[in-house]
């Protein structure tokens, strides 16, 4: 991750959640009381996210010690305690939430990517995310699909072209709407299709596309498509493939997969932040 990028947005999310302050742990505790406090793992998974724990730390005080335990893509088990940190203990409940949302969130899509790929079981085909994600938290969602063992389709729209149903509607044909973009963009910028039957497939490969999307078609007719894609263009499907049935697309040569849910739909990890001490009572 851009730790520039990083810290801009931890400082954006913390604005949002402390205002003029948290009100709470001011009140309670002051500034010089020290503490240290314990990130806990409770259930199994895939942990994603260790480098905000420090970064979000800083912004609240330099001096705060963090001790990671785990690093970005390991196996966790519940139980596990994979950080501790030491400093102000206003500062150290002020942070956790925040932190916590985003490790939780980043860990989960680890933990989904990481099933995906292991139920598609595949040295071919590789696994990818897709623009439907949470807005403002791109960069993190697509960095733990990366955690997880997947692989990241464009950034957004500035990075690459994807030419989809209403852009060749309206331009009248793939071949049109190809020759527009190619004849303005230069040769770094690769262009994308998405087809959805077999003469979209043949015109898009005569069009030269760099990459075809074989949108929403079974096994079988991801297969009778490759037949008519050269090696050279990069294959991609997409649409009604899920956990349940990814395992069918596995000797398909597709080159990629892409799935929505994996940062659209995931259940986040289960992850606490206690402090060590203390009594209750």
């Amino acid at each position: 991750m851009n730790p520039i990028r990083l810290k801009l947005l931890l400082q954006q999310l913390f604005n949002e959640d402390l205002g003029e302050g948290d009100i709470t742990s001011e009140n309670i505790f002051s500034k010089d009381s020290n503490g240290s406090g314990q990130f806990l793992v409770k259930e199994d998974g895939i942990i994603s996210g260790m480098q905000i724990i420090k970064e979000g730390y800083s912004l609240f005080d330099p001096h705060t010690t963090v001790q990671l335990f785990a690093k970005d893509g390991d196996a966790v088990q519940k139980g596990q305690i994979i950080a501790e940190v030491t400093g102000s203990i206003a500062y150290l409940l002020s942070g956790e939430r925040v932190i916590l949302n985003l490790m939780q969130r980043m860990s989960g899509i680890a933990t989904l990517t990481k099933k995906a790929v292991e139920l598609l079981s595949s040295e071919q085909t590789r696994i990818c995310d897709t623009r439907k994600t949470t807005p403002g938290l791109r960069m993190l969602e697509k960095y733990a699909v990366r955690c997880g063992g997947g692989y990241n389709h464009r950034m957004g729209l500035y990075d690459a072209v994807m030419i989809k149903d209403n852009h060749i509607a309206h331009a009248g044909s793939i071949t049109h709407a190809l020759h527009l973009v190619k004849s303005q963009l230069g040769h770094m910028v690769k262009t994308e299709v998405e087809v959805e039957s077999l003469s979209e497939v043949l015109e898009a490969v005569q069009a030269k596309a760099d990459v075809i999307l074989l949108d929403n078609c079974s096994p079988e007719r991801v297969k009778e498509y490759l037949e008519h894609i050269p090696k050279s263009i990069i294959t991609e499907a997409s649409g009604g493939i899920n956990l349940d049935n990814i395992a069918e697309y596995r000797n398909t040569g597709v080159d990629y997969i892409s799935l929505g849910a994996l940062t659209h739909s995931v259940k986040a990890l289960d992850i606490s932040f206690n402090l060590k001490g203390g009594k209750k009572g």
